[in-house]
């Protein structure tokens, strides 16, 4: 089922860009959407990825009842999406009811990592597949402790999981590294160095190369004896053979930005996020919503950049590369209200 045989609801508005590469290629980036989510508030958090071609969204919370601000509680869920015949169809349920972890798409199918319900952090891990068209869910080994929160990538045929917590209330952060090679013939978890760099909730994620790319995020200070973010700008590179190094800082703080981050050749893209301007706005019912600026990183040069302005802001949602293009599956617009909306990023190089 590729994304050709469906039709785009619309089509927003079109930057330009330049990728930050030895050879200057100029890209064009194009907005659009398909139709929403089949749940009138959506959810922050879910898990999302690619099965034969389907693309999958899954879990995730939301408060369908009442705002936080208004005692309302919040729900997590278990339905499985899938996109068929240009419409979301229910074709499953998860394990249980969970959000807020990684979910990285395989050849195998979508590996969903860890993650939370109302009660405790998971450190179980599972295989969502579609087979004949209809679902199936396969154990795979679980993570050494329960991490709620976090971030991931693929390098190659190894996923990485950074950062995050073990338990719920953001009372503390991770700075641990995990890695799972998914073509091992003995599939485990191992735990590699520490980060240099602070402990961190909500980091965005990407692979390029054979590196793994951490920024942002919130570190958990206490002021006064209460437990606060602090926004994070810094930005670290993982490989197996020089360990952990610092790179340039972001230009702007960025937390809970769609992850996997997209890439395109040497670069990677943090596309809106929470970047800490607006933290205690009140009335909190008139919050107008978390940034929406694009931010890319070029690997080569070590350089970020400012490219422009999505048609929307969201934080707390997967980023799922579905034939050629990437997709960002509901979210967060402003604390405690989600969206269902499914918007769509084409990056086209204009020198072919």
């Amino acid at each position: 089922m590729k994304f050709k045989d469906y039709k785009l609801w619309i089509f927003i508005f079109m930057i330009t860009v330049n990728s930050y590469s030895q050879e200057k290629v100029e890209y064009s980036i194009v907005w659009s959407q398909l139709p929403s989510l089949p749940d009138k508030e959506g959810f922050a958090g879910c898990f999302a990825g690619v099965s034969d071609g389907y693309l999958l969204v899954a879990g995730g919370a939301n408060f369908p009842d009442k705002k936080p601000w208004e005692n309302g509680k919040k729900v997590w869920y278990d339905d499985v999406y899938a996109y068929i015949d240009r419409n979301w169809k229910t074709i499953g349920k998860l394990p249980r009811p969970l959000g807020y972890g990684v979910s990285i798409t395989t050849p195998a199918g979508v590996v969903c990592i860890g993650g939370s319900d109302a009660i405790r952090h998971y450190s179980n891990c599972f295989l969502l597949k579609v087979v004949g068209g209809k679902l199936k869910i396969d154990s795979l080994p679980s993570l050494p402790i329960n991490i709620a929160n976090m971030s991931g990538a693929k390098v190659g045929s190894v996923i990485y999981v950074f950062g995050g917590s073990e338990e719920p209330g953001e009372k503390s952060a991770l700075n641990r590294l995990f890695a799972i090679d998914m073509a091992s013939s003995k599939l485990g978890w191992r735990e590699l160095e520490k980060c240099p760099g602070k402990p961190r909730l909500f980091p965005v994620a990407a692979g390029i190369n054979d590196a793994f790319f951490v920024a942002g995020g919130a570190a958990i200070v206490s002021n006064n004896g209460k437990a606060s973010r602090e926004y994070l700008k810094d930005t670290w590179m993982y490989q197996l053979k020089t360990g952990w190094r610092k790179k340039a800082d972001l230009p702007m703080p960025s937390v809970a930005a769609p992850c996997p981050a997209p890439v395109v050749n040497s670069t990677f893209y943090v596309i809106t996020g929470d970047d800490g301007s607006q933290v205690g706005f009140q009335p909190v019912w008139k919050h107008p919503g978390f940034s929406n600026k694009i931010l890319v990183y070029n690997a080569v040069e070590n350089r970020w950049k400012e490219v422009g302005k999505a048609p929307f802001a969201r934080a707390t949602l997967p980023a799922v590369f579905w034939d050629g293009k990437y997709v960002f599956p509901s979210g967060e617009m402003r604390p405690g209200v989600r969206s269902p909306e499914v918007w769509v990023l084409e990056i086209k190089n204009n020198d072919k």
